[in-house]
Order: structure tokens, then C-alpha cells, then sequence
């Protein structure tokens, strides 16, 4: 398992993130925002072209690391963002593209992500799956449920999840916060 956290647990804190990147670059905003949202690997969020999202109900892929099919729908918050954001591009071209109109590749992802985490002074360890990490604590939070998060995942055993989430420490932390013999 890689040892990265959360973007934050906070969601004050995702939202100060995502204020830095929006002052950066609308691509970058776009990458964080989708990533912290839908929970895919970097790998599969930076593969995904303008029509695998535009008019579209749900994404479908084929994950790169597990070869597996996922398909899932897009939230209300994420449908008026892709939408401005595939306005006037060819279906054909990657939805986030480098500066020199390449696709974005993985190492430039990690620093644009790290510099606006720093940026808002979180001092957590950033890493490329920290968007993914991030949407699963607080998908985990909302709706307590390890079994559909691990099915999202593709995770063997939903005790895998909750290590990967970091609630399995969460849990172990509160029970030494109030065991007191």
C-alpha cells in the first residue's frame, strides 16, 4: 500500500485546494474535482477523452490496472462542469491536456496537485492517489458502507478498503483514545 494520505478530511480544506486550483488553471480544477468526486486512479482519469464524458449519463471505462469494466454515473456536481469543460473540443481529444496539447501525463498531475495542497497549507503527504483516497473517506463517511466502496474499488475484501481509506486507523486510534485502565 503507498503511504499518501488525503487530500483532507476536511472538506474546508478541499475547498481551499480547489479555490487555489481554480485561480491556476480550469484544467487542473476540472482533474481535482473529477478525481475527488469519482474515485478512479490517476491512470484512468488522465486516459479518459472529451467523448467518454460529453452528453453522457455515466462513465465507462476499462481500468488500466485491473483490466476490469466500472461504470458509474455522473453526479449533479460534476454534469455543468464537464459540460463547460468539453464545449468546442473534438470528442477524439484526452479531456485534460498538457500545456503543449499532449495528454497530461501522471508526473505532472502529482505536482500541480502537491503545489496546491501546499499552497493551502495542508501538510499531509500528497500523492497521485490522494484524490482517490479522499473520495473514498468521505464517500465511506457518508454512507458507511465498505462493501459498495470496495465494489467501486475493485478491492478484494472490504478490510482492504478501510485500510486503503484509512479508517481501519481511525479505529484503532479512538479505541486507544479511550481505553484507560
Amino acid at each position: 500500500m503507498r503511504n499518501e494520505e488525503y487530500i483532507d478530511r476536511n472538506k474546508s480544506d478541499i475547498k481551499k485546494v480547489e479555490k487555489i486550483l481554480a485561480s491556476q488553471s480550469q484544467r487542473d480544477l476540472k482533474l481535482f474535482v473529477l478525481g475527488t468526486n469519482c474515485g478512479l486512479r490517476i491512470s484512468d482519469l488522465l486516459a479518459l477523452n472529451v467523448g467518454d464524458v460529453r452528453n453522457k449519463t455515466h462513465i465507462q471505462i476499462v481500468e488500466k490496472k485491473t483490466g476490469k469494466f466500472k461504470k458509474f454515473p455522473i453526479n449533479n456536481r460534476l454534469k455543468p462542469i464537464i459540460e463547460v469543460f468539453v464545449k468546442g473540443r473534438r470528442n477524439a481529444e484526452p479531456l485534460f491536456l498538457s500545456h503543449w496539447r499532449h495528454r497530461l501525463d501522471r508526473v505532472a498531475a502529482y505536482y500541480l496537485i502537491r503545489d496546491a495542497c501546499e499552497k493551502a497549507g495542508l501538510q499531509e503527504k500528497i500523492g497521485t492517489h490522494s484524490m482517490r483516497k479522499t473520495f473514498g473517506y468521505h464517500h465511506y463517511k457518508q454512507f458507511k458502507d465498505a462493501v459498495i466502496l470496495q465494489k467501486i474499488f475493485s478491492h478484494s475484501t472490504p478490510q482492504i478498503t478501510l485500510r486503503y481509506i484509512g479508517i481501519e486507523q481511525d479505529q484503532i486510534d479512538y479505541s486507544y483514545s479511550d481505553f484507560i485502565i
